[in-house]
């Protein structure tokens, strides 16, 4: 039963939920709450939170107790998040959320098909698992984490691919951020259809 629950998208392994700022992209600074959904296989070698590869340790969770969380916080804003949670059917989770007139974020890799309807998708794509054409076509936003100089290689081949309108941003990996930063601020002084975004979270110190 639990099973049927969770391929209907009724129930999400939850890894957390909080209240914080968008720290990144487009919605920075931006008040929202944050549901980090369990799951990974894109493994990224620089993921700041492994811990939510494994779907398995993270408790089963209705989307109405997930959806009653995001409305106990003052703003009228989540971001969905992972781990990525499109490895999930989010349409019944999306439906709730909409009911209640809760803007919906979604921050995903775009390594598998879209579920759900969403206010703002960001795509932040990886080599290993590189994203899907309708995820890329769908994307506002395309955010490429730069960990070393090929990344811009991989940034431009992704921005050739999304819609005009959507946004370009450029954000050093966590830890090569001091090694980084120059490079990126040289590159969108060249290339001005780019952005720079930074985990600005984590100079602000809040999760």
């Amino acid at each position: 039963m639990q099973q049927q629950l969770l391929d209907e998208g009724r129930l999400l392994p939850v890894m957390e939920m909080f209240y914080s700022l968008q720290g990144e992209g487009y919605n920075t600074g931006k008040a929202a709450s944050f549901v980090r959904i369990g799951g990974c296989d894109v493994g990224c070698h620089w993921c700041d939170v492994k811990e939510s590869w494994d779907a398995a340790i993270h408790p089963l969770t209705s989307v109405e107790k997930i959806a009653e969380t995001v409305c106990s916080f003052p703003a009228k804003a989540v971001v969905i998040t992972g781990g990525e949670p499109l490895m999930y059917k989010l349409d019944v989770l999306c439906a709730k959320l909409r009911e209640k007139g809760i803007q919906i974020f979604i921050e995903t890799s775009g390594a598998y098909p879209l579920s759900g309807r969403f206010d703002w998708i960001c795509l932040s794509p990886k080599a290993n698992h590189p994203p899907l054409t309708e995820t890329l076509m769908s994307a506002d936003e395309l955010k490429v984490i730069v960990h070393d100089d090929s990344d811009f290689e991989w940034a431009e081949e992704n921005a050739a691919l999304v819609k005009e309108k959507c946004l370009l941003y450029l954000q050093p990996e966590w830890s090569q951020h001091k090694l980084m930063l120059p490079l990126i601020i040289d590159y969108v002084q060249k290339n001005p259809q780019w952005m720079v975004s930074l985990q600005s979270h984590k100079f602000m110190n809040i999760p």
